[in-house]
């Protein structure tokens, strides 16, 4: 059974990719993943609002020891320098991790706006990212902000990025534009070499106690998929980036379901915080069951089986599955089907 696929180039043993996640925190938590059998492994993403600080901190030291003098160059502190949030300590972790695995180690820079980050792109490339991917985490709470601004946001930062590095960049981006079909041509048109369908953003509860919004970001199930897939299934062959699936990955099953979609690489961070490490096996395993017992002997053979026709309209291909699905559920409803 050959499991073998590219993605942006890159030549992976497998489809299943380790997204960004606490699991990476480390040169060791890497290996792990390596070891489990996981095609690639996406680090633990770096945060724009930690490069300001450092950025702040690096100019309140310098002006603190340099007063009167030239400021050629920024100092970067040694204090810190092991904690998770440091850039410096960022890049250390993905230079002694891309070193110490056989697989595609890829940076992750969770970005708003163009700014210092994109010297850290740069920085991630030298530190040994086989790629790097721009987790876009974007909504706008200024509600004069138009859709069109907020796009432009997203091609400047891919534009940027592309001209500060080399290795191949993702956009891992949202589902909510007034036209996700079109954004995703424009970054395919801007350069970027995949997208990762969809970041999925924070949606606070309220706690009536203390009446306020409170944080949470829990982990996704299979019914999350069900968006990001039915999008794969559409650009699957309308554009040249690879196209990454993320979200709702809990069984092999639905390893299946995203490759027979269109998806090059189905990555996973939920189902591996759930499970432990090793459930990467019982994913890979029960992917290669699945492709024997139905007749597949590669993952090419399967991969965008259930994407939209070339010659489809789109939108009444949309629009006859919502009627139908509606019509089934009613009639089901009432006892009619």
């Amino acid at each position: 059974m050959d499991l073998m696929t590219q993605y942006m180039g890159l030549k992976l043993r497998n489809p299943l990719v380790a997204s960004a996640s606490p699991l990476s925190w480390t040169p060791q938590g890497v290996r792990w993943l390596a070891d489990a059998g996981v095609g690639a492994v996406v680090l633990y993403s770096l945060f724009e609002e930690q490069l300001h600080r450092q950025a702040d901190e690096n100019v309140r030291l310098v002006d603190a020891s340099t007063e009167g003098l030239a400021k050629p160059f920024l100092h970067v502190p040694d204090d810190d320098v092991d904690e998770p949030g440091n850039p410096r300590h960022y890049l250390s972790v993905l230079e002694r991790a891309s070193s110490s695995v056989d697989i595609p180690v890829l940076g992750s820079l969770n970005a708003v706006a163009p700014g210092v980050w994109v010297d850290y792109a740069r920085a991630m490339q030298d530190a040994g990212a086989a790629a790097i991917e721009l987790n876009i985490y974007y909504l706008p709470g200024n509600i004069r902000i138009s859709g069109r601004e907020v796009e432009e946001r997203h091609i400047d930062l891919l534009r940027r990025v592309k001209d500060a590095v080399t290795v191949p960049v993702a956009v891992k981006l949202g589902s909510h534009f007034s036209s996700t079909g079109e954004m995703a041509l424009r970054l395919d048109e801007a350069g970027a070499d995949a997208l990762v369908l969809f970041n999925r953003f924070l949606q606070p509860d309220i706690d009536l106690d203390t009446r306020t919004f409170v944080p949470q970001l829990g982990l996704s199930t299979p019914t999350d998929a069900r968006l990001p897939r039915t999008w794969i299934a559409l650009l699957y062959g309308r554009v040249h980036a690879s196209l990454a699936a993320t979200t709702g990955v809990e069984t092999s099953v639905d390893v299946a379901k995203y490759l027979m979609a269109g998806a090059d690489v189905v990555m996973t961070a939920s189902a591996l915080l759930r499970h432990g490490l090793k459930y990467a096996t019982v994913l890979l395993d029960g992917l290669e069951d699945w492709m024997q017992r139905n007749g597949f002997a590669t993952v090419g053979e399967l991969r965008g089986l259930a994407a939209v026709p070339a010659d489809a309209d789109e939108a009444d291909y949309e629009r006859a599955g919502y009627v139908s699905a509606v019509r089934e559920a009613n009639m089901s409803n009432y006892g009619l089907w």
